[in-house]
């Protein structure tokens, strides 16, 4: 370790004694730690760390040929030093523990992790390092500062030691219900781990439905710190672009059961479309939510869609959310609010909501859908109906499956966007 003293006009290197690094090093440290209650502002922690790391190399470099007062106090440096650098890695590992647990992607959350584990090595080292100078010093102070970095590395691998590689199924209503499709083919296709949100309205409709779906061996106790559900459509899109046939029947089997579709779900279809045309149907999606509301349905737009799809030849038949701002369109059916009713909302509410979809298929001729992003669209989309969604960009979560789910295709509005449209309903047609 060399320092530089000007003599001159030139900077001459010279080394240092062990007492002047000892100073060094306790000035280092010192300075470190007047930092603790300001270490969340901009760039102090960074500069906290550096310090620590500095202390730590001045204290090593003073135990090299001192006298034995200057060990002890260079020993006592290191300890506290250590200590310092064990909690902020037990903070450093808790922080990025939370990104990684909310990463966009899989690999990006093991990546996260990987920065974890290796945080937390530095906490353990720190740790032993403390207990091994502390042993050798034999001070009360220097005990107390060791037993706080042990504490430190032992809540740092608490951090590792709780990690949850579970997606939640929400079973509160107002969340995302297109989750609940994502998660269940997730379990079905890749075998990952679930846990269902206690507690809520809809806890038990979400554990039957996981249950009838073959999905019983795949639920844990929930905890926190699951993994981020935002990766569920990309490990759904990787098993259809495997194989869509073996993915789509295997979905098909498990959401749908092998019973057939309930008399009162089928009383309920062909009682709402009794007098409706022979022709073939497309569903036109209506979303009206607080979240993301730029995504909402408007009339005007509904109304064109309406109109091609009629030009066609096909049968427009509105869902999702009661329609607003104007009349149902000219020839359109109305089948929206229907996820309201006690029949698609109870024990067994989502089989019963694609069975809905299924008759449809089979007895009224539907043959596609089409709206804005909304998630009552993924889970028939994943059982085989062709499906167009509307954005006002490209949606970076859904469009994982565009490509690998069959007939699955993403519309982003621009100038001709209503030509693609007319085109691909054509093909339905």
């Amino acid at each position: 370790m060399t320092r530089s003293f000007v003599t001159t006009a030139t900077a001459i290197p010279a080394p240092l004694d062990a007492p002047s690094l000892q100073r060094e090093a306790a000035a280092s440290l010192a300075e470190a730690l007047a930092q603790a209650n300001v270490l969340h502002q901009p760039g102090v922690r960074d500069r906290h760390r550096r310090l620590l790391e500095q202390a730590i190399e001045l204290a090593v470099g003073a135990l090299q040929g001192a006298d034995e007062a200057t060990i002890a106090a260079a020993r006592l440096t290191l300890v506290k030093a250590h200590a310092a650098r064990a909690q902020d890695a037990r903070h450093g590992a808790g922080q990025i523990s939370l990104g990684s647990q909310r990463a966009p992607t899989r690999a990006a959350c093991d990546d996260g992790w990987e920065r974890v584990e290796s945080i937390v090595a530095v906490a353990e080292a720190s740790a032993a390092e403390a207990r091994r100078q502390a042993a050798l010093l034999g001070r009360p102070a220097a005990y107390t500062a060791a037993r706080a970095a042990e504490a430190a590395a032992r809540e740092a691998r608490r951090i590792v030691d709780e990690r949850n590689h579970a997606y939640t199924f929400h079973a509160d209503p107002g969340f995302s219900f297109g989750e609940g499709w994502y998660l269940a083919a997730s379990g079905l296709l890749a075998g990952v781990a679930i846990q269902i949100e206690p507690d809520q309205k809809q806890t038990a409709q979400a554990e039957r439905f996981l249950l009838d779906a073959g999905l019983g061996s795949r639920l844990q106790p929930y905890r926190s710190r699951p993994r981020a559900n935002k990766h569920l459509t990309e490990i759904v899109a990787q098993a259809f672009r495997a194989d869509a046939l073996a993915a789509q029947a295997t979905l098909r089997a498990a959401f749908l059961g092998g019973a057939p579709i309930p008399q009162p779900i089928i009383d309920w279809i062909d009682s709402r479309l009794a007098g409706a045309p022979a022709q073939k149907k497309v569903l036109l999606w209506v979303r009206y939510g607080a979240h993301d509301a730029h995504r909402n349905t408007t009339w005007p737009e509904i109304a064109a869609l309406s109109e091609r799809a009629r030009t066609l030849g096909l049968v427009p038949v509105l869902i999702g959310d009661a329609l607003r701002d104007g009349p149902l369109p000219t020839g359109a059916l109305d089948l929206t609010l229907f996820w309201k009713e006690p029949l698609f909302q109870g024990f067994d509410m989502r089989r019963a909501q694609l069975q809905l979809f299924e008759h449809l298929k089979t007895a009224h001729r539907l043959v596609g859908q089409l709206g804005v992003t909304t998630a009552g669209m993924d889970g028939p989309a994943l059982l085989g109906l062709p499906t167009m969604y509307l954005t006002q960009q490209s949606n970076v979560r859904m469009r994982e499956w565009v490509g690998a789910i069959p007939g699955y295709e993403e519309v982003v509005r621009g100038d001709d966007f209503l030509e693609r449209i007319t085109a691909t309903l054509r093909r339905w047609a």
